[in-house]
């Protein structure tokens, strides 16, 4: 990575990550797994999910006749959770679903075309004066809407700065679960900075505590962690736990879980928006498409390739234009060409399963 990437819980300077390709009728797909190599974030982890994929899902997988790659989510549901090993395998289907009708994976998806608007989500940073040097930087490149992480003891002056230099950029905090509701005063506190949303700031598998927080407070929670599916979804809002909800497929076991979730929330009228987890263009390029939906009315955080790695997967990579929005390519599957001699220089090992 071109710079370390600091969350309450850890610090990234490298990604690795599985790339799981599928094949049918001479068209392959790929989907790329947003498992880290350790469980802080979820449970999983990528050697986790290369386990659930070897031994359980590819041989199921390999039993189905399907005629869409929707119905995966359901043939799945066997399995308990792993999530982002399902979405590793669902997602490679999908794109080889789009790649052999010869349509871009919105079309697939159900979007649109066009463009998509896109947000920023800035690590932790030493200093405030650190954190605003990121901010300018990245307002200056037409990011939309700015996120940045805290963590106890990291946040009330970190707020406080970048809203006294930015009175009126769209604003929000993470905090990956760092906090308790005995913190709820803080939250309380942070309304008067009007900001857009907190994410996730109680813990990874609560919705109890988060409902009580949410009746303290003004300011949107929205939930990242605690989401796995349309049903999780479906119990948050009726619980009153947040009034956003983030996407990320891999969180909630691929495209078709990360529909029902935007289905759930737009008929209650909750926006929703996509999160990251530090893709290549790989799986950036599948987020892209994803944002095509009606429901995704907030910036997500997809950045452009250049602002994390010193080299992505794909050519053109991922670029955000001046004024903040990311065109949705049109060809088959993602749109854009993977590179394999840099998958293949990056690659420390492979396995190739057959029915």
């Amino acid at each position: 990575m071109r710079r370390p990437f600091e969350t309450s819980f850890g610090t990234t300077t490298h990604k690795e990550f599985l790339l799981v390709s599928v094949s049918a009728g001479g068209v392959t797909g790929h989907g790329e797994c947003v498992a880290d190599s350790d469980p802080y974030y979820l449970p999983e982890t990528s050697q986790t999910v290369l386990h659930m994929l070897r031994d359980f899902l590819v041989p199921l997988a390999f039993g189905l006749e399907i005629a869409h790659p929707r119905a995966l989510l359901a043939a799945f549901a066997r399995v308990r959770g792993h999530e982002m090993a399902k979405a590793a395998l669902e997602m490679a289907v999908w794109e080889l679903h789009a790649r052999r009708e010869g349509v871009p994976l919105y079309r697939a998806l159900g979007g649109r075309g066009g463009t998509i608007a896109t947000g920023v989500s800035i690590g932790l940073q030493p200093t405030p004066g650190a954190l605003l040097e990121r901010v300018v930087e990245e307002a200056a490149a037409g990011y939309r809407r700015v996120k940045i992480k805290i963590k106890p003891g990291h946040d009330r002056e970190l707020v406080e700065a970048v809203r006294t230099r930015f009175p009126d950029l769209p604003l929000m905090v993470d905090a990956n679960s760092a906090y308790r509701l005995a913190d709820a005063d803080l939250f309380v506190e942070m309304d008067r900075h009007s900001l857009t949303m907190i994410e996730q700031p109680l813990a990874w598998d609560d919705m109890v505590d988060h409902a009580a927080l949410q009746r303290r407070i003004r300011t949107p929670v929205c939930l990242d962690e605690s989401i796995h599916s349309g049903e999780d979804a479906r119990r948050a809002l009726a619980l009153g736990a947040c009034r956003v909800i983030n996407i990320k497929a891999g969180r909630v076991g691929g495209f078709a879980g990360s529909l029902a979730v935007h289905d759930v929330c737009r008929a209650s009228s909750v926006p929703v928006w996509c999160g990251g987890m530090l893709e290549s263009g790989i799986g950036r390029l599948a987020n892209v498409h994803l944002q095509t939906l009606p429901g995704f009315t907030l910036p997500g955080d997809t950045s452009a390739s250049a602002r994390y790695f010193e080299e992505d997967l794909v050519e053109p990579p991922v670029v955000v234009s001046p004024s903040g929005t990311i065109d949705v390519p049109e060809g088959p599957g993602i749109g854009h060409e993977i590179v394999w001699p840099r998958v293949e220089k990056a690659t420390t090992f492979r396995e190739e399963w057959k029915p």
